[in-house]
């Protein structure tokens, strides 16, 4: 997660995280860990100013991409 959040800062993620965007899903995102982890999350509009904002949309493994 640290390493997310500090790539997140950046704005450019290392390679180890393995993030990219969803097929047939625009605007939404997948990050990828430790063989089956995933999560998917969205870009919101900034709350605080200069910071990016994310929602998280599901977190689990492969499985969490069914029906997405």
């Amino acid at each position: 997660m640290a390493a997310f959040v500090d790539d997140l800062r950046t704005g450019r993620f290392r390679a180890s995280l393995r993030v990219k965007g969803v097929q047939r899903a625009q605007g939404v995102f997948e990050l990828t860990w430790d063989g089956d982890g995933r999560a998917t999350w969205s870009y919101r509009e900034e709350i605080v100013r200069g910071e990016r904002h994310i929602i998280w949309r599901r977190i689990g493994t492969h499985d969490i991409l069914i029906g997405s």
